[in-house]
């Protein structure tokens, strides 16, 4: 689906060294490998500045892959392992190029801290002149409109939102950037947020009469100046599709475009490259009629009543799907009755609306605005309707407040490969998860780059003497009910022999919240006081700190835990898989592509549910080992990879440790410091 709160903003970086590369029309310097060589060599300036630097053959080898890549326009696909430095080994040809550059990455943690961190080191530690820039979404920065408006209103939910929208307010008058992660008073999560910020949807433009004020505007320009632009996949996926004012104009006029876990991009892309429509955004519509309706069109009593028949046939609509994280095809959607009919009152009630509202557009900025966005709404309904396309899958998926209406491409590689054609630049994509025992075949396939060049560094971190791959024996079939009970059963020897300080990675919240029972009966009946953690308590943030200030403690968790958790040093040294991530049944894309692929006569589990898999227990089993120094025993509790040929591949992708099938081994292993006792 597309975000409509994505487009992005950026943040400048303060006292940043003068623009050396304003308007990006020379293409990047040539950088010589011997000043490559000199920058990451033991006497360099990566060295002299940062304690911890060592010269790893890894990093200079990517370092150099990736300059050749931005002299010669090229797409580069490099898979680097755990401890590489692949940040810094971008970094340094980028900076140094003096080209105009943009860096994406997966997350807005990962995105602060190669902008806030990584990013002023290298440039420091270069002395180069290079500007750089923070691009966050619409929905992180107040809008004078919108919050004045909803102030005026004066119809708020309830006491906290009136505290929360003054609070803002009064921050919006003293702030220079009008980013509400400065407003630590009101609560990232507080739903009076999206009263106090625009989307691209709701959003005057030019017409706004805050516009030579607006935060938004006033960061993009600032922006464009910029020579390194960060930002992260649902950004640039947002602005690349919608063609938006903010990344839109950055791209043509940038050299190069660096990908960093880059493992996430099939999916984002699926997302972006997609059509939806929610409830939750015909609800917006309902409301911001109404009070358009109130402000400039009171002789036009009908179009409150059309804004509330809207309303009150989306509210039906999403009572048809009751149950929250529903999955339904819009076959299986057409079997209720209750949904079909809904749908049909939806379009019945949105079409007079925007016949409505196009008569009155005129009158004032407001009613255009929403006569735009109804029409854009009933076209999208329209489109999710028509079944006469078969490169689209139309499904449904409910939440707690709203549904979903999506139209997914089935191959999104034509798609994104036309992003990639047509400009003179480098791409580089890059992460520690893209290949399965070194073949990019899948990754290649799915984002349609089969002509890129393809590099891959296994880590230099010391597997074979540090870390121990413990496979238990007779343990159930993954996929009965017994397999959580003994999953937990076998790690009980583990986690008393390292003390706690334990990962317990489940590939569903239903055998996470069973397995914490579990270990809350087992800890308190054998008397281990390891304090046990469990996703949701608090946000990942908070428990990772919890989990490192304790340092004995035991984290149950699923999927959000999987990828982009960094804890080093003894905190974490035992990491528990419950069985092999492959995507649960049930999912219409999946099960669309898959059937697709076999109706060709290719083997969809080998071609496609494999690899994917593969990469993403990859990313799993990188939460332990993080460091040259870190030691850890992972355990994977699925006997599908000692018991299925297709086994060996996955273990094969995996780095190279001393695997055992013997809990002695692992107590061993931790009594003689975290050495590998078993061959």
């Amino acid at each position: 689906m597309r975000d409509p709160l994505a487009d992005p903003v950026p943040e400048v970086a303060p006292n940043a060294a003068p623009n050396a590369n304003p308007n990006a029309t020379a293409g990047p310097a040539i950088v010589p490998d011997a000043a490559l060589e000199r920058v990451f060599s033991a006497a360099g300036p990566l060295a002299q500045r940062i304690p911890s630097y060592r010269p790893r053959p890894q990093q200079l080898e990517m370092a150099l892959r990736i300059a050749n890549a931005m002299r010669n326009n090229a797409t580069l696909v490099c898979e680097a392992g755990t401890g590489t430095g692949k940040t810094v080994a971008y970094l340094v040809p980028a900076l140094l190029s003096g080209a105009k550059v943009i860096v994406s990455t997966g997350t807005k943690t990962l995105q602060d801290q190669l902008y806030h961190r990584d990013l002023p080191t290298v440039r420091d530690a270069l002395g180069v002149p290079v500007t750089a820039a923070l691009l966050k979404g619409r929905a992180n920065y107040v809008c004078h409109h919108h919050l004045e408006r909803n102030l005026a209103d004066g119809r708020l939910p309830d006491r906290d939102a009136v505290v929360h929208l003054h609070k803002i307010a009064r921050f919006a008058k003293v702030t220079q950037s009008g980013d509400r992660s400065e407003l630590s008073d009101v609560p990232e999560n507080a739903p009076v947020w999206s009263l106090a910020t625009s989307t691209r949807e709701n959003c005057l433009g030019a017409s706004c009469g805050h516009f030579d004020k607006c935060f938004v505007m006033q960061a993009r320009k600032r922006a464009l100046n910029a020579d390194v632009v960060v930002v992260n996949h649902h950004l640039f996926f947002a602005d690349v599709m919608l063609r938006d004012e903010g990344l839109a104009e950055l791209l043509p006029a940038c050299n190069a475009v660096i990908l960093d876990e880059a493992h996430q991009l099939p999916e984002t892309a699926t997302l972006f490259f997609g059509e939806s429509l929610s409830t939750a955004q015909l609800l917006d519509l309902a409301r911001d009629v109404r009070v358009a309706a109130a402000t400039v069109a009171k002789d036009h009593a009908g179009l409150p009543l059309q804004a509330s028949d809207l309303e009150y046939a989306t509210r039906e609509l999403r009572l048809t799907l009751p149950k929250e994280g529903a999955r339904m095809t819009a076959k299986q959607l057409r079997e209720r009755q209750s949904f079909s009919g809904c749908i049909v009152e939806v379009e019945g009630a949105l079409a007079p609306l925007v016949a409505t509202l196009e008569a009155v557009a005129e009158r004032d900025e407001m009613l255009a605005l929403c006569c735009r966005r109804a029409k854009d709404m009933l076209d999208r309904l329209r489109r999710w309707r028509d079944e006469s396309r078969d490169d689209l899958v139309r499904w449904a998926e409910s939440f707690a407040q709203s549904l979903q209406l999506h139209a997914t491409p089935l191959d999104i590689a034509p798609i994104f490969r036309r992003q990639l054609q047509g400009r003179p630049q480098a791409w580089i994509f890059t992460s520690a998860t893209l290949a399965v025992s070194g073949d990019f075949g899948h990754y290649l396939g799915e984002l349609g780059l089969e002509e890129s060049e393809t590099a891959c560094w296994e880590s230099p971190f010391d597997y074979a003497n540090n870390a121990l791959l413990y496979m238990p024996k007779a343990l159930p079939d993954p996929n009965s009910r017994e397999h959580t009970e003994a999953v937990v059963e076998a790690a009980m020897p583990s986690i008393r022999a390292s003390g706690g300080r334990a990962f317990l990675l489940f590939t569903t919240l239903r055998a996470m919240r069973y397995a914490h029972e579990l270990l809350h009966e087992r800890l308190k009946k054998e008397g281990l006081e390891f304090p046990l953690l469990v996703q949701g308590e608090g946000s990942r943030t908070e428990l990772l700190d919890r989990f490192r200030r304790l340092g004995n403690a035991v984290l149950v968790a699923s999927s959000s835990f999987w990828e982009g958790v960094d804890v080093r040093g003894e905190a974490l040294s035992l990491v528990v898989i419950d069985k092999l991530p492959f995507a649960p049944p049930g999912d219409p894309v999946l099960e669309a592509r898959l059937d697709r692929i076999s109706r060709s006569g290719r083997n969809a589990f080998m071609e496609y549910q494999l690899p994917q898999a593969a990469i993403a227990l990859k990313q799993g089993a990188g939460r332990l080992i993080r460091d040259e120094t870190d030691r850890g025993v992972l355990m994977i509790c699925d006997p599908r990879l000692t018991g299925k040929p297709y086994g060996r591949r996955i273990l094969a992708s995996l780095p190279p440790m001393c695997i055992t099938r013997h809990a002695e081994d692992v107590i061993a292993f931790f009594d003689a410091g975290g050495r590998p006792a078993a061959g």
